[in-house]
């Protein structure tokens, strides 16, 4: 490497858009970067004599930059030939000496976020800094990644503890009713429920990483939203298939992505099956938040969409709110016949029952009144009223002679009784409407309800560290937004699906309300993991003193006292069996080349490995793999591991290369429904 190619990209690397993960230049971002005269670039160049002489002509006092000779340098085969370069290009990661986005073949990829990215690339394309495609499959193997996996690690928990997963429960049709939650990835978990749950799953809400940089979800420059929106994709098509016809999707995000998930929703369910944008408040203008300039962003969004809107059934909810102020009359004489019902204030009566003046009740009872009246109210709902007048054009031609006889009729009141609808009472073309319809209960509480709209203002995040005994506060969901999603699509037999549950919220919260689910998660929460959440969702037998029953020790927080929870149930826990998927967790684990040395040992033998690769130059060129740094030596391991391999394929249950307990494949079958398969075409061909 020359003095003055050292010198430029010395320069180049001051500039940290200019660098990946890997502390490499990145060679399309600077090309681009130099066709859009980017003043960081030209500033960067200008600076160097040496550099600027090579690279500019002057002209009359001006500097012109010369972009064609630039980028043909930039583009020469020899560019940024480092040692981790000439590395890959040597064991055959790299084909032909070029990278992939160099050529025209088609390409799927597993980037390092656990994505599929598909696509092919034109000369147009190969300005964009985003696009790096590094694995090539063929469609077999791409058949191969999404095929169903083995399932390992069965394990049911209940009030006893820990118990041995000997059968899976299953209704008349033979469709599982178990809790599951289900540890492995999730695009392949999905994949494997498509056997078992395609078009049977009613409710599925996520939460998924939100892709604002402090997520999980950090990606470098321009990569983002394309990632991101593919890491969506591949997973929501999967589970538009998974839902009933008559089902729906709830998915939480931020403004970050918000516009972006839209138009891909709009995409995977239609455009004609959005049913809802819900605006959630997650917080309040206080605190550093006030000090912010412009707009203050309180708030969150759940996108809702069906899957045939046609058929989509919700249930109205109705919602907590302050007492009704407009209901301001009262009936003296409710008890007697209409024809002699007498009426005064609402603060006449309210003034009456207390004995308090009621020029004086306000004064008098301070911060009690809107309690106390509140109270007279609820005591007395049939009594209390508000006179309105009604939209005549949306009454019935019975109702619409009533209201004109009654506006011509001073002072009388008229009734007229419905079925399956609240009475009409009308007094001078208007009409008495009661509070006893706008009390309902809710939460376990008689309150006053109204219908639910699409913003919601009381599911705020708060003491959520006090929620499920998890101490894991970013990102995590209140129950009580996750019970309002349940309660909008509560339905006899709903099976419930979360395929981002982190540490276990909503598949908690339908624990509590009895509805069957599915969780999966890939990542390892530790003590924040779902399934001890759910282990304190369920509670354990404990014998109280001086009583007879044993009585059960769970979780009352959240939700609890809303759904009366006082412990039990059951679920089953089960991972996706591992195969190069353990390896990669070594690598991202290890702590220095030793270690990773004794990996690619046991690779070796028993991986399987990138079908590019030359396992035996990797082991001739050792001693240049010890030269680089341990981040490029993970990064090297990473990609020589086949990414189609991560977990055992069901087809190779009883392969005794994979080792396979009796005990999983009993119930992998059983899971897969592959015995009654076998039984039923063997009656079919007499074997």
């Amino acid at each position: 490497m020359n003095k003055f190619h050292e010198v430029l990209m010395e320069q180049l690397s001051r500039e940290s858009s200019f660098i990946n993960d890997n502390d490499e230049l990145k060679k399309f971002v600077i090309i681009d970067a130099a066709y859009n005269i980017n003043p960081k670039l030209i500033e960067l160049l200008i600076e160097v004599d040496e550099i600027k002489n090579k690279f500019f002509t002057e002209i009359k006092g001006h500097w012109v930059f010369n972009i064609n000779l630039f980028v043909q340098y930039m583009e020469n085969k020899n560019f940024l030939k480092d040692s981790y370069t000439r590395y890959k290009n040597k064991i055959g990661l790299n084909i032909d000496g070029k990278f992939l986005n160099q050529r025209n073949e088609v390409s799927l990829v597993w980037p390092f976020k656990d994505c599929v990215l598909e696509g092919g690339q034109t000369k147009e394309d190969q300005k964009r800094p985003e696009i790096f495609f590094n694995e090539l499959l063929a469609q077999e193997e791409i058949d191969q990644l999404f095929e169903p996996k083995v399932l390992t690690n069965w394990k049911r928990y209940t009030t006893n503890g820990e118990e041995k997963v000997t059968k899976l429960k299953t209704d008349k049709k033979g469709v599982i009713k178990e809790n599951l939650i289900v540890k492995g990835n999730n695009l392949l978990a999905l994949h494997s429920l498509l056997i078992q749950f395609k078009s049977k799953i009613q409710t599925i809400y996520i939460d998924p990483p939100y892709n604002t940089g402090n997520d999980s979800f950090g990606y470098n420059d321009n990569f983002n939203h394309s990632t991101w929106l593919t890491f969506m994709k591949n997973r929501l098509s999967i589970a538009r298939n998974l839902l009933t016809e008559s089902g729906s999707i709830y998915i939480s995000i931020d403004q970050n992505e918000l516009g972006y998930l839209q138009v891909l929703m709009d995409e995977i369910f239609g455009l004609q099956n959005r049913a809802g944008l819900i605006t959630v408040k997650r917080g309040s203008v206080t605190g550093h938040k006030s000090i912010n300039p412009g707009v203050v962003n309180v708030s969150e969004n759940i996108l809702l969409y069906c899957k045939n809107k046609n058929f989509w059934k919700p249930n109205r909810i109705f919602l907590k709110r302050n007492r009704n102020i407009r209901y301001n009359n009262f009936i003296l004489n409710r008890h007697k016949d209409t024809e002699q019902w007498s009426f005064c204030t609402l603060l006449s009566a309210f003034s009456k029952h207390i004995g308090i003046d009621k020029n004086k009740l306000k004064k008098t009872l301070g911060n009690e009144f809107e309690n106390k009246i509140y109270e007279f109210v609820k005591s007395n709902p049939a009594s209390v009223i508000q006179i309105a007048y009604p939209d005549i054009n949306k009454v019935s031609k019975e109702v619409k002679e009533k209201i004109l006889e009654s506006k011509k009729n001073q002072d009388k009141i008229f009734h007229i009784a419905r079925q399956n609808e609240p009475d009409f009472f009308l007094i001078n073309g208007q009409r008495l409407l009661f509070y006893s319809d706008r009390l309902m209960e809710i939460d376990g509480e008689t309150v006053t309800g109204e219908p639910m709209s699409d913003i919601w203002l009381d599911v705020l995040p708060n003491d959520l560290h006090n929620e499920g005994g998890i101490k894991l506060k970013k990102g995590k969901k209140p129950e009580k937004l996750v019970k309002r999603i349940l309660e909008i699509e509560k339905k006899e037999n709903l099976i419930f699906l979360d395929f981002h549950i982190g540490s276990g919220t909503s598949i908690a919260v339908a624990h509590k309300m009895g509805i069957q689910y599915i969780g999966i998660e890939q990542l390892d929460y530790g003590k924040n993991d779902s399934t001890i959440r759910m282990q304190n969702v369920i509670g354990k037998k404990i014998k109280k003193d001086g009583e007879w029953l044993d009585s059960i020790d769970c979780d009352r927080s959240g939700i609890s006292k809303a759904v009366n929870w006082q412990g039990g149930g059951n679920f089953i826990y089960c991972e996706l069996k591992k195969y190069n998927e353990t390896f990669i967790e070594q690598i991202e684990v290890a702590k220095d080349s030793k270690e990773l040395l004794n990996i690619w040992e046991g690779m070796k033998e028993h991986s399987f490995i990138n079908y590019n690769v030359d396992i035996k130059k990797q082991d001739e060129q050792i001693e240049e793999f010890k030269e680089l740094t341990l981040k490029q030596q993970k990064e090297i391991l990473l990609q020589i591991l086949n990414k189609n391999q991560l977990y055992v394929n069901l087809s190779s249950v009883d392969d005794e290369d994979f080792k396979v307990s009796a005990e999983d494949k009993k119930l992998t079958k059983e899971f897969y429904k592959i015995e009654e398969e076998q039984k039923s075409t063997q009656m079919k061909t007499g074997l």
